[in-house]
Order: structure tokens, then sequence, then C-alpha cells
């Protein structure tokens, strides 16, 4: 006889696999300034349901619903932290710049694909040697400058032959579905926002909802300086805006849940409150939230939020911004995690949040 799902053991975990499209999405390189790979991703999934448009900075925009009025932005932005070559050497070793938050210790041993004009090189990266420890002397720190890139190369001419000065890497790695639903992969942050704001707009465009959506991929978040939200929001002239991120879980050792609230893996998304996000915005995603039975955080802020919100609230003469994040584990590392069950339920609270905003005059 063959068990049905009620035969299963009380501790079994049954979990959604990962869409494809999120899978594509990571498996896409797109460091911040070379988002053009995983943008492209991004444009074709959205072209069969949307009016897809760019920008001149690479920020893409995927535009559903029958109004003519401005629309409710959903943004998430499609860069992810990465290198920048700067110098090769006489031996052909190979320097850089992060671009983005880096760990030095998180980098040490780690494959890694260089971008550059003929093409993917690969490359790992390795610590400069040091003298062996004294009895009871305690390891120094790695940081960024005791790291260099290794190609292969025996001297400088012939690493220069594979890369040059400006070409952008990202590490290797291949999405990792863990039991319970949990994701890992490099670029979490934030193709998870990305892939959140274009399913938000295929679902709308699938159900026929009256609001007016469109998806945003912006570029350049990483950076720190917000371009690629800042620019395209400017040209779109939302209504009003969402946006997507990630942000750190406290449901691990040595989490704070007093910085900014208690965040954990599979509690659902987490609706962010305080400055700079507009209060009128956050009370229509919690009452969503509850109207729909959707589990959700809480996240408070008292100034920057650091993530696009930041930029999008000026754009302009001001738009009425809301952000809500995902918990993830192990930011900014090649390993990041998150639980996919909190990804389909801040799709779920976006396309209900959707409808509302239209009603209550804001998008």
């Amino acid at each position: 006889m063959v068990p049905d799902a009620s035969d299963a053991p009380p501790h079994t975990i049954r979990a959604m696999p990962a869409p494809e499209l999120l899978l594509a999405l990571l498996r896409a390189r797109g460091p911040s300034g070379r988002e053009d790979e995983a943008a492209r991703v991004w444009r074709e999934a959205a072209a069969s349901f949307a009016e897809v448009s760019t920008d001149s900075l690479g920020s893409s925009v995927a535009r559903v619903g029958a109004g003519s009025g401005p629309p409710l932005a959903i943004v998430g932005h499609i860069d992810e932290i990465g290198l920048a070559v700067t110098h090769v050497d006489d031996d052909g070793f190979v320097f850089f710049r992060r671009l983005g938050g880096w760990s030095g210790e998180v980098l040490v041993g780690q494959r890694v694909e260089i971008l550059t004009r003929g093409g993917v090189v690969s490359a790992i990266a390795a610590p400069k040697e040091r003298e062996p420890l004294g009895r009871g002397e305690e390891p120094k720190r790695t940081t960024m400058d005791d790291l260099y890139l290794d190609v292969g190369a025996r001297s400088r001419d012939e690493a220069l032959a594979l890369v040059r000065p400006g070409d952008c890497a990202v590490p290797v790695g291949e999405p990792l579905e863990l039991a319970g639903g949990r994701l890992v992969s490099r670029a979490l942050d934030n193709r998870v926002g990305a892939y959140v704001a274009l399913e938000v707009a295929r679902r709308v465009a699938e159900t026929a909802e009256p609001a007016e959506v469109a998806a945003v991929a912006a570029v350049g978040e990483e950076a720190g300086d917000y371009s690629g939200s800042r620019t395209a929001l400017y040209g779109l002239r939302p209504a009003a805006a969402v946006v997507v991120d990630v942000t750190p879980a406290t449901d691990v050792p040595g989490g704070d849940p007093k910085r900014r609230g208690a965040l954990a893996l599979g509690g659902g998304p987490a609706i962010g409150r305080g400055l700079p996000l507009n209060p009128r915005i956050t009370d229509l995603l919690f009452e969503t939230a509850e109207a729909e039975g959707i589990a959700v955080a809480t996240e408070v802020y008292a100034g920057a939020t650091d993530t696009d919100a930041d930029a999008v609230h000026l754009s302009r003469a001001g738009i009425p911004t809301g952000l809500v994040s995902i918990p993830q584990r192990n930011t900014h590392m090649p390993v990041e995690l998150v639980d996919l069950a909190d990804v389909e339920a801040c799709v779920r609270l976006l396309i209900a949040s959707a409808a509302r905003f239209s009603s209550a005059g804001v998008g």
C-alpha cells in the first residue's frame, strides 16, 4: 500500500521547490555595474506578460494593468556584491577592490568568475603568505588587502591576455536547496527581491486585478548610491512604491532582536516601520497581511534603511514608500540563505496590497 501524506511522520517538513525563474536569476552573474546578464534574464521572463522597458543606466521595468494612471512600483535591485580588478603584478597575480560589503575572511579560498571582454575567466581568491605564528600568538584578521586572485598565469603579460583592470568578478556557486524549503545561493541579496517584484506583476496580470503595477529591477544598489532606483523611479512617476529587499535574520547564534526586531526564517516577510518610510503605506501593508492571514514581522527603522527605499522616497517631489524585507542568514556571503515560504508570502502580500493601494487612491 502506498502511504498518503497523512501517513507521514509528524516531524516531516513539506516544502515547495525553488521557482525556476528565481534559480535562473541566481545563476546569472550581475555585480554592480555589470548587471546586464541578470537583467536580461529578468526582462526575457517579463516579456511574455508585461510592457517591458529599460533605461540608460540598465534598470528594467515591467508594467502591467489596464489603467493609464500612475502605477504602484514594486522595486527590487538586480545587482549583487562583487569584485573589481585594479592591478596585475609582474608575476601575473590579480588584485582587486570590493564592490559592496565583502569581508576578507569570507573570500579566502573562494572560486570566482571574472567577467571579461573575451568571456568568463576562472580564478581563485587566495591570501598572501604570512610569517608562521609564534607560540600563543593569535592569527591576524584577514582583510581585503591581504587577498589576490590567481588566474593561473605565469606572468603579467599572460594575465593581461585574460583580464584587464575594471573587469568584475563574482564567486562561483550553484543554488542549493536544503531541507525544509530553505534555499542557499550567492546573490539572493537581492535577486530574490527582483524575483518578487516580477512575480507580483505576473500574477496581477494573470488575474486581471484592477491595480496597475510596475515591477522594477534596479541596478547599482550595492554600490551604495542607489543610482538605479533613483533614476528609474524618477522616470516612472509612480503613485507609490514598495521596495523589496533582504534583511539579516535574528534567529541565529549572535542574532539580536533588540536592534530592529525579531526576524526569523519562516516567520514571514518583515514590514518596515519608521523613518524614512511612509506610515500610510506601512499601515496598508499591515492591514493587508491581517486581512489575508499572512504572517509578517515588524522591522523598525530610525533613519536610513540601507536599501533602495532611501533613494526612492526622495525621487522627484517625494514618493510614498514602503519596505518589505525577507529575513536572510549569512548576508553578503556566497551561502546566503532564505526560507522559500517567506518569499511566497511576500509575493502574496504584495499582490493583495496592490488592489488595496488602488482602492485607497495611492496606487
